[in-house]
């Protein structure tokens, strides 16, 4: 558990991210505005989890799913975005499997390169 309400709090880094992505370019905004956002996103995060473990409790797991997290935010009144939250996740879980193919196709091409340069040496070096 956290140690300090500080502790429950989003990075910086990504609040800032997050808040550029979401204004036209040359929006200023100031830091009392920054930290007001960190907290409500902070206060979000645990709340929407907080729901979330509640549905995983009544389904008898300890583990959350993002099934979990769809009725949260249906239990929160914010169904509208579970649409748009489902594509995301299947966009991003159809980019991680391509990313692990990729992975997987280039160490199988690496391990035929290494065999293919063993034989290079041993024919080179006589040892065929």
């Amino acid at each position: 558990m956290a140690e300090s309400a500080d502790d429950l709090n989003l990075p910086n880094a990504v609040i800032g991210r997050i808040i550029k992505e979401a204004l036209p370019p040359n929006t200023n905004v100031s830091k009392q505005s920054r930290l007001a956002i960190s907290k409500a996103a902070s206060v979000f995060v645990l709340y929407c989890t907080s729901c979330a473990n509640q549905f995983a409790l009544d389904q008898k797991r300890k583990t959350l799913k993002d099934i979990d997290i769809f009725h949260a935010l249906e239990e929160m009144e914010l169904d509208c975005f579970v649409p748009e939250l489902k594509s995301a996740l299947e966009k991003f879980k159809v980019a991680k499997n391509e990313k692990k193919k990729a992975k997987e196709a280039a160490n199988q091409s690496g391990e035929m390169m290494d065999v293919l340069t063993t034989k290079n040496e041993e024919v080179v070096n006589g040892d065929h």
